[in-house]
């Protein structure tokens, strides 16, 4: 018995060990491209460039600011002051207090981030911004509108999540988003998981394009794989539905312009089951859909998304017509 246990014990100290050394290699690797605000002592990474009207570009889920500095960000800095992002756990952005922890269960829903994003931007000075979400950034943006709707120029949803699905997310995320799976299966994940997967699974999510050369590198995925960051990204996505059911039921309520851009090949975040019910839900929506392209627009129809960016910030006053 003795034996056993301490094996065990050897076992948890091991993981523990290379979990925290590729944490140390990530955050090495990839430092943060813009500065750390304090909002309220929580640390929020933002990164702005350009000149203009303000764009707000929130990423998706096991995203970073990255996935818009691949080239998207720069693009639209020839019109627009960008300002992006790392959502709270993601990237360079702590978790909001009391979410933290290997057992804990508590994660930050929608309005929250959407609040403190909110307010790391009014320290930067955004103002009436054009919120673009893309994936679980767009349920953000939502959010960001909802809070604020007198104060948000626009919306855009890049392959946003915007209503409620049928069914479950998978097995994955029920398991990593919950108490004993944070506390056993994140540090060993974290400790092992070999960059073959991270690669295969930036493949699955561009599908069916393929992912640009440079795109896995430049990222940074090794930063999602870090401790607290698979458990913020998990309990987020377990839980995050009943947020969509009852922020769905307010969506008539907005008047500002929305702009909705998705692909009709997007298995991830299926357009019947997100946009086409957001275009008719929000008054004057736009819905621009994509033949064949999947789940990442920027990337693959990038000049379809910053047309639909121009669209709303015109609408929204922000910018005189070409």
């Amino acid at each position: 018995m003795i034996v056993v246990v301490s094996l065990g014990l050897a076992f948890v100290l091991v993981v523990q060990w290379r979990a925290f050394q590729r944490e140390a290699q990530a955050q090495r690797e990839y430092p943060p491209q813009g500065r750390v605000v304090d909002v309220d002592g929580t640390r929020v990474h933002v990164l702005t460039m350009g000149s203009g009207p303000d764009v707000v570009l929130l990423h998706g889920a096991s995203g970073n600011v990255r996935d818009w500095t691949f080239s998207f960000a720069e693009r639209l800095a020839r019109d627009y002051r960008v300002v992006m992002f790392d959502r709270p756990g993601l990237g360079w952005t702590d978790r909001l207090p009391g979410k933290s922890g290997p057992w804990n269960t508590r994660y930050e829903s929608p309005g929250e981030q959407a609040a403190l994003l909110q307010k790391a931007a009014d320290i930067v000075g955004v103002d009436r911004p054009v919120v673009v979400g893309h994936s679980f950034g767009g349920i953000v943006a939502m959010a960001w509108a909802l809070n604020r709707p007198e104060t948000t120029g626009a919306v855009v949803m890049l392959a946003g999540v915007a209503n409620p699905w049928p069914g479950s997310l998978g097995w994955n995320y029920t398991v990593v988003g919950s108490g004993p799976g944070g506390g056993l299966l994140v540090p060993v994940a974290s400790a092992f998981v070999p960059g073959g997967y991270v690669d295969s699974s930036i493949e699955s999510i561009f599908a069916p394009q393929p992912a640009p050369d440079g795109y896995a590198q430049h990222v940074g995925a090794p930063l999602v794989l870090r401790r607290e960051s698979l458990r913020a990204n998990a309990q987020q996505v377990n839980y995050l539905r009943p947020h969509v059911v009852k922020m769905s039921a307010r969506y008539p309520d907005l008047t500002l312009p929305v702009e909705i851009v998705h692909g009709d090949a997007d298995t991830i975040v299926p357009l019947d089951i997100h946009a086409r019910p957001l275009s008719q839900q929000v008054p004057g929506a736009v819905l621009t859909v994509l033949e064949g392209i999947g789940h990442m627009p920027h990337h693959a129809a990038p000049e379809q998304s910053a047309a639909a960016i121009d669209r709303a910030a015109r609408r929204a006053g922000l910018r005189k017509g070409d």
